[in-house]
């Protein structure tokens, strides 16, 4: 089981950004590699630590987790963060810069190429849309993705002027002494390698395009907005850097029947005046297909039925919402001699008369009810 974020970086759930970047820095200070060689439970920390401030310190991942913890993250496509994927390379590329000059002011640690940063390609964004069935269901969704790769036969040679670290080092003296700051390498962009000759239809990075199709799996529960990503299916990078990651935002198509609130599904059902008064059973529609239902005789117009676990299943997989039924008696606009006549001659017979009992909740009741 995965042990809580707030809990990794020693903070609370109202902790402030500010707070949030403390807590990691003064964690990954204490299990950086550098300081434990050789040690696979820092090492393991120390990744850990990243992947809650990753989380953490996004205010949209951030609030996800607070509501659905691990589990809105953890769908098999990439729900979000990087989660165990996390290598150094994607630590140091993301949050170098929060060790400040700790470790020499690079973002390196010793087993990786003599300190060298490896640069990270860009991301790509798509939208998926997906029916409220296959929301409800979980699906996996094959697209077609155009992204840079790498072209066959670019050479590379070493970056002259950062000699392959992929930064540059700056001595500035200061009244409180010499002070030494890093920033990438202007000319290789970080990479610590630049081109020394590339096919002729590869651009000035050595990237050509490609169409590949990439496929999403798309965990039940997911909703409108969210977005998921999939690892390393970005564009490249230059030299030996890794892939950027594909972000996939959810776009939830309207059903022509069923409205969604959440995990709950409502459904508004129209009947007769004949069918309220003697009872009837109707097929509605859910998300699993039809669901029979059986209506009493003397049914009221605005009741609500209940169907339990006939709703949209919750993301982090603690049972499924409850599908609400309205139930609305159709008056119909026009009449015959026939049945004006029969209605106005039961008008006032008792029965006719309305006589709510209590346990008939209010309108305003019934509102409360939904929403409490």
């Amino acid at each position: 089981m995965k042990k809580d974020f707030y809990e990794i970086l020693g903070i609370s759930k109202n902790a402030s950004e500010a707070e949030i970047k403390k807590a990691y820095r003064k964690k990954a200070i204490e299990f950086h590699p550098d300081k434990n060689p050789g040690n696979a439970q820092a090492e393991e920390n120390f990744k850990t630590a990243a992947e809650a401030y990753e989380v953490l310190s996004d205010p949209q991942k951030k609030a996800k987790y607070d509501q659905y913890g691990h589990q809105a993250f953890d769908n098999g496509g990439g729900g979000g963060y990087s989660g165990g994927g996390m290598n150094m390379d994607d630590i140091f590329s993301q949050f170098g810069d929060i060790f400040g000059s700790a470790f020499g002011g690079g973002g390196g640690f010793g087993g990786n190429s003599g300190g060298q940063r490896r640069t990270k390609g860009s991301n790509l964004r798509i939208k998926v849309k997906l029916t409220l069935e296959e929301i409800a269901n979980g699906v996996e969704k094959k697209v077609k993705v155009k992204r840079k790769i790498q072209a066959q036969g670019v050479k590379y040679k070493t970056c002259s002027t950062c000699n392959g670290q992929g930064q540059v080092l700056r001595v500035t003296n200061t009244i409180l002494g010499r002070m030494q700051s890093a920033s990438t390498c202007p000319t290789c962009g970080g990479s610590g390698q630049i081109i020394e000759s590339k096919p002729s239809d590869a651009d000035s990075q050595g990237m050509i395009m490609f169409d590949e199709t990439v496929s999403i799996k798309i965990p039940a529960g997911v909703v409108d907005g969210m977005q998921l990503k999939v690892s390393n299916k970005g564009n490249d990078a230059p030299g030996n850097g890794v892939p950027g990651d594909l972000i996939v935002a959810i776009e939830e198509q309207e059903h022509e029947f069923l409205k969604r609130e959440g995990e709950n599904l409502h459904y508004d059902l129209y009947i007769s005046f004949p069918e309220a008064a003697l009872g009837i059973s109707k097929d509605i529609e859910a998300v699993n297909g039809k669901v029979r239902i059986k209506l009493e005789e003397g049914i009221q117009s605005g009741k609500i039925l209940r169907l339990k676990g006939k709703g949209i299943p919750s993301l982090n997989g603690y049972g499924s919402g409850d599908l609400l039924v309205h139930v609305n008696v159709w008056t119909p606009k026009t009449l015959s001699k026939e049945q004006k006549q029969f209605f106005e001659e039961a008008i006032n017979e008792e029965n006719f008369i309305p006589s709510p009992e209590k346990s008939d909740k209010s309108f305003f009741e019934k509102v409360k009810d939904m929403f409490s």
